[in-house]
């Protein structure tokens, strides 16, 4: 009998450390970084949005002279709701700040200078685009302009612990920082191929992350993301198969073949 144990104790353990040594490959992120990154490497920053349309801009005006600013101001607020009148909004219309919805084609209706397009453009751009006329055409000469994009939003789906759209402050978002917010993927989760849907110059792209590779995440296009990016983490095939039909039947079916086996096993033991 003991004879019998040692082989299957030797085999369990064998089984375990294996078990062990792949689960460890298959769940370590940017693996190999500590040895690639060694010495600093020069950041590609890539990340500044690109306005889409129904993004939401604020784009604020200052001068030494108040009433020129004034001018320019859109009393038209988005995202206020019924109390788009308040005291809060009021004063960030007086203090020179527009809020503006960009169209399907790209365009805002900016006071004074009519549509004006800024679709594919950085806030940056934009900022540089309004200064240049409002100096250009005589309104302001001391225009400083600033704009900042308000619904920077990605939606984080699949076998993550807290899953949904979410909406960030700046401009600045990794693919790392975003799975972060949303608690982290599952253990059940594919790590090596998370999916990130992408809509760009009228086009939709899918990407595919392999979290566990270094060099694949810091050189993805989509490591930094993109105004309403979609990322989704796929689940395991056993997970995949939780709530099916065939995954009831299966499970009822090992668990019956279980007690099966277990009442012949204490016979034959009981017979010795």
């Amino acid at each position: 009998m003991k004879k019998t144990k040692f082989p299957l104790l030797a085999c369990a353990l064998c089984l375990g450390l294996m078990t062990s040594c792949i689960s460890n490959k298959k769940m370590i992120y940017l693996q190999g970084a500590t040895q690639a990154y060694q010495l600093p490497h020069e950041i590609n920053d890539y990340f500044e949005l690109r306005v889409q349309p129904d993004d939401q801009l604020a784009i604020s005006v200052s001068s030494k002279d108040a009433e020129l600013v004034a001018r320019f101001n859109n009393n038209t607020l988005i995202g206020g709701g019924n109390n788009s009148l308040s005291s809060s909004n009021t004063a960030n219309v007086t203090s020179g700040v527009c809020y503006f919805r960009v169209n399907k084609m790209g365009d805002i209706e900016f006071p004074i200078f009519g549509t004006m397009h800024v679709g594919g453009m950085t806030t940056g751009e934009i900022s540089a685009l309004v200064q240049k006329r409002m100096i250009d055409e005589g309104y302001i000469n001391d225009a400083v302009v600033n704009t900042k994009i308000m619904s920077f939003k990605v939606t984080v789906m699949g076998d993550v612990r807290n899953p949904g759209t979410q909406t960030y402050q700046g401009e600045r978002l990794t693919i790392l920082e975003a799975l972060g917010k949303a608690g982290d993927l599952n253990n059940s989760a594919y790590r090596n191929n998370v999916l990130v849907v992408r809509e760009e110059n009228g086009m939709r792209r899918v990407y595919e992350v392999n979290l566990l590779d270094n060099q694949a995440v810091f050189n993805s296009p989509a490591y930094y993301m993109q105004q309403n990016d979609v990322i989704y983490v796929q689940p395991n095939k056993s997970q995949r198969v939780k709530g099916s039909t065939s995954y009831t039947w299966l499970t009822v079916g090992s668990t019956v073949v279980g007690m099966v086996v277990s009442i012949v096993s204490l016979i034959v033991a009981l017979k010795r």
